[in-house]
């Protein structure tokens, strides 16, 4: 009789935890793995001779948008994703999820970057919308966070003035309902229009909540630019107040004048660290950011929401403040590149520069005419990122690796240019920052991927490989992994992933798709 369902032989293992690998046997059960160590004399029902590759937890993107992009559901197996070696995305980020949803309009929240007169919506609360992905075939497994920006939609409150105190308690009262049914945590947006009005005591609140929970608070910070010191100056005095675990999504410091202040925002991040307040990061491997154009007007012409927006950009005495207010940004309109687009208007590809001079008219007119014209669904990939600051915060020991981006098919689009890091994040850490530059070991750069993030999100049987633990497992040739995704050419899959296994079941077999479907709901124990 076969010990095993699944015997994996001769590996090089990296248990995810930092640890130093050991060449080792792993035998697994259905979906976790039940033994470690020399299974020679042991038979299984498939068994794969791993000698000579690596073998590894799968990694967790905690930074994912595959749900509010809704290819979650279009296109659930996730090939950009998978053929990376991700086992588990977490989606609800940056604010936005998919529930609590109170009315059918709340997920109007997500019309920034899908139209949403295509999808239907057949929940309102998280264990709903948790019953529906279980109705659905997934590939991965799924989690998600609560999105800040959602509860105060879900409320049904003015978005451009502070909430009340019957807003707050409404909204404490769905956020404990989301967590009760298995959240993972609450994600903030303060940048974006429907969080500028947020007061101190609405966010103290929704910490205290974090905090008695035992989740995570995660964040988009407010400015990631010249203010970027006192944004996350205001995360961590609440972190202090109210002792909630935080975490900063996507961590970067845009805009070359800003560069210099990445070495004040890492050492407030240590010494927060130092007092006992519970904060972390996570980075993706580019120089560019894939963000809305919209996010790039300022704070005032993005008050009130779209309705609000687009009124700002069809008056003539507003545009023109607008106009003015992008000229003291000092943008790069020839590194500004359009990305997706609600329409299919020719610009995807080109940069604004390229679109101003066909055009006709100024870069600052280009940008407003495609908002206008795309009812603010553009997004962008803008080169503001510095590769030497990238390369500072992966060695922190607090800093995991996340894609920041969506599960993706390889067919072309014309409206849809994604950024290649839905398509070789993780790859291309071991390609770069691994195997060329030596900036990280093996161990370490594995331990971003699976163990921290796990540790993080608070999941304890994901992201490592031992007993007992649920079967996520990556199997890759050390000399082949690599990304060949660029901005140009996006849709190509990341190499030297031999195997992946979600719940014990590979989704990967030999380099090639298995069309298996194993992924689950992951929910808070």
């Amino acid at each position: 009789m076969p010990t095993y369902s699944l015997l994996i032989r001769n590996g090089l293992v990296f248990d995810g935890t930092g640890s130093r690998p050991e060449r080792t046997d792993i035998g697994i059960e259905g979906d976790v793995v039940s033994a470690l160590g020399d299974l020679s004399k042991d038979g299984a029902l498939t068994t794969i001779d791993a000698n000579n590759l690596y073998v590894t937890p799968g990694f967790i993107d905690l930074t994912n948008h595959s749900d509010t992009h809704w290819t979650l559901f279009d296109l659930p197996r996730q090939d950009s994703l998978i053929t990376q070696g991700v086992t588990t995305i977490v989606g609800g980020n940056c604010g936005s999820s998919l529930a609590p949803l109170v009315n059918a309009r709340d997920i109007e929240g997500i019309q920034k970057w899908i139209d949403i007169s295509r999808i239907n919506i057949n929940w309102q609360k998280m264990e709903e919308f948790f019953a529906e992905l279980e109705k659905h075939t997934l590939t991965l497994n799924v989690a998600t966070l609560v999105g800040h920006g959602t509860l105060r939609r879900a409320v049904g409150m003015d978005i451009t003035k502070p909430a009340s105190r019957e807003n707050i308690n409404q909204m404490i009262f769905l956020l404990r309902s989301s967590f009760e049914a298995g959240a993972l945590g609450l994600s903030f947006s303060l940048g974006r229009s429907h969080a500028l009005s947020v007061v101190e005591e609405e966010l103290r609140e929704l910490f205290n909540l974090v905090k008695e929970f035992d989740v995570i608070s995660t964040h988009h910070l407010q400015d990631e630019g010249r203010e970027i010191v006192s944004s996350l100056s205001r995360i961590v005095s609440l972190a202090r107040t109210t002792g909630a675990r935080n975490h900063i999504s996507h961590f970067k410091v845009l805009g070359k004048k800003s560069w210099p202040l990445q070495k004040k925002v890492l050492e407030m991040i240590e010494n927060a660290r130092n007092q006992g307040v519970g904060l972390t990061v996570d980075v993706f491997p580019y120089d560019r950011t894939g963000s809305n154009l919209y996010l790039l007007l300022p704070n005032w012409a993005r008050e009130g929401g779209k309705r609000a927006i687009l009124e700002r950009l069809n008056d003539s005495e507003k545009r023109m403040q607008i106009t003015e207010a992008f000229k003291t940004l000092t943008l790069h309109y020839d590194k500004i590149i359009v990305a997706s687009t609600l329409h299919d208007t020719g610009a995807v590809g080109r940069s604004i520069l390229q679109l101003s001079e066909n055009s006709g008219l100024t870069p600052e007119d280009t940008m407003i005419e495609l908002l206008l014209t795309n009812d603010l669904q553009v997004s962008i990939f803008n080169e503001t990122i510095s590769y030497d600051n990238v390369i500072e915060v992966l060695g922190k020991m607090y800093s995991a690796i996340s894609s920041d981006g969506v599960g993706q098919g390889i067919q072309e689009s014309a409206t849809d240019l994604p950024h290649p890091r839905s398509f070789g994040t993780y790859p291309r850490i071991f390609n770069w920052m691994v195997k060329e530059r030596e900036v990280l070991s093996w161990e370490n750069a594995i331990h971003k991927m699976t163990g921290l993030p796990a540790e993080i999100l608070g999941l304890e049987k994901r992201g490592v490989i031992k007993k007992g633990a649920f079967a996520d497992v990556v199997i890759f040739d050390p000399e082949r992994i690599r990304d060949t995704a660029d901005y140009q050419t996006p849709r190509r899959f990341s190499e030297g992933i031999e195997w992946v296994f979600v719940n014990g079941t590979a989704v990967i077999s030999a380099g090639e798709f298995t069309n298996q479907s194993p992924g689950r709901v992951v929910k808070k124990a």
